[in-house]
């Protein structure tokens, strides 16, 4: 990651990233491992988070913590937490980032498949929030980050019950931010453009999506995982200390 900023609140701090081990997660995992933070993530991609905590740990980082753990599993995800948590000290910061964008037609949604969307990609987060909160208010505060989708914003078609749960990230934060202010956390939701992750870029980036980019971008160049890194951090660390209840868009101009 081209290094912008360095963020002196940051370094020591613990950071649980959920997703952590491809895509933007993984760009956020070594993100805040080069601002000297103590990181644990989990990700139900065994072998590249492996070979993601072996890479920074070359590179002469400290090794993430990688706990592979399925998110759908609630009282899994808890232990899972509660055991890096006993493990490295209380979190100070949570980052809900893990999702599934699956594309799926309105026709064909059963019930167990809207189910099993709402078990990835909106269940989970409150259940993270939960797990963090006494730890935090130990603490005298925290940053909590929740990823949303520019997705619905911008009205896209072919994934409407991925929109549905992108869409609730904000009540969510926003409600949780209300609660929690008085003891100091802070709650917010990024919301990424379409990101050139290697799994979008596999699936769905052909050469009418690249000129949907060029039309829909205000700025031009592709949105990349390091871009959204930056938002993280900036939101995990001190300098955003009066920022909370917001949905801070990083998708190059598109909604």
């Amino acid at each position: 990651m081209n290094q912008l900023a360095k963020y002196g609140s940051l370094q020591g701090k613990r950071v649980f990233v959920t997703g952590g081990g491809t895509g933007i997660g993984e760009a956020i995992v070594s993100a805040f491992v080069a601002q000297g933070a103590i990181v644990a993530f989990v990700d139900i991609a065994r072998e590249a988070s492996e070979q993601l905590v072996a890479r920074l740990k070359d590179a002469g980082g400290a090794a993430p913590v990688f706990r592979h753990c399925d998110i759908t599993d609630i009282p899994a995800l808890q232990r899972t937490m509660a055991e890096v948590a006993g493990e490295l000290g209380d979190f100070d910061v949570l980052v809900n980032n893990a999702a599934n964008d699956q594309r799926h037609d309105i026709a064909d949604v059963s019930l167990d498949y809207w189910n099993e969307r709402i078990a990835i990609n909106q269940r989970p987060m409150f259940f993270t929030c939960q797990a963090v909160l006494p730890g935090m208010k130990k603490k005298g505060g925290g940053s909590i980050i929740n990823f949303s989708s520019m997705s619905w914003h911008a009205k896209g078609a072919g994934y409407p019950v991925y929109a549905t749960t992108k869409a609730a990230v904000i009540g969510l934060t926003r409600s949780l931010a209300r609660d929690l202010g008085p003891f100091g956390i802070r709650v917010n939701t990024v919301t990424p453009g379409w990101v050139m992750t290697q799994r979008q870029i596999e699936l769905w980036v052909n050469e009418a999506a690249e000129e949907e980019i060029k039309k829909a971008q205000c700025l031009p160049g592709k949105l990349m995982p390091d871009d959204i890194a930056a938002m993280v951090l900036f939101l995990a660390a001190d300098d955003s200390r009066m920022c909370t209840a917001q949905d801070f868009v990083v998708d190059a101009g598109w909604t």
